[in-house]
């Protein structure tokens, strides 16, 4: 009888394990794609962002940022994300913790 439960419980939370992955997938992909619809622009006056040395440089505290959940923040870090929102209106309204994947993903 302990049996067919336990094999029942597992299944469960295997199914559950499932559909998390993929609701976490879906959610990384919406992310990525708004942040570089957002990012990935050139300005008629100045170089990519993606070229952008502030940007650049900002590229460790962002991983930083990221993987401390927003607790560890760098002076780089920071100065991309005033140029960001200085020079992307669409950043402006950003999180940080969207701005700095997006500067991962550059």
């Amino acid at each position: 009888m302990r049996n067919p439960l336990i094999a029942a419980v597992l299944g469960l939370l295997f199914i559950a394990d499932m559909a998390q992955a993929q609701t976490l997938v879906a959610t990384s992909n919406i992310l990525v794609n708004a942040t570089r619809r957002t990012i990935d622009f050139t300005s008629d006056t100045t170089t990519s962002i993606r070229d952008s040395k502030i940007i650049r440089e900002a590229h460790d505290d962002a991983a930083s940022f990221v993987a401390s959940e927003g607790d560890i923040r760098g002076a780089h870090l920071e100065a991309a994300f005033s140029t960001l929102r200085t020079r992307v209106p669409e950043a402006r309204d950003a999180s940080d913790q969207v701005l700095a994947e997006a500067i991962l993903a550059l």
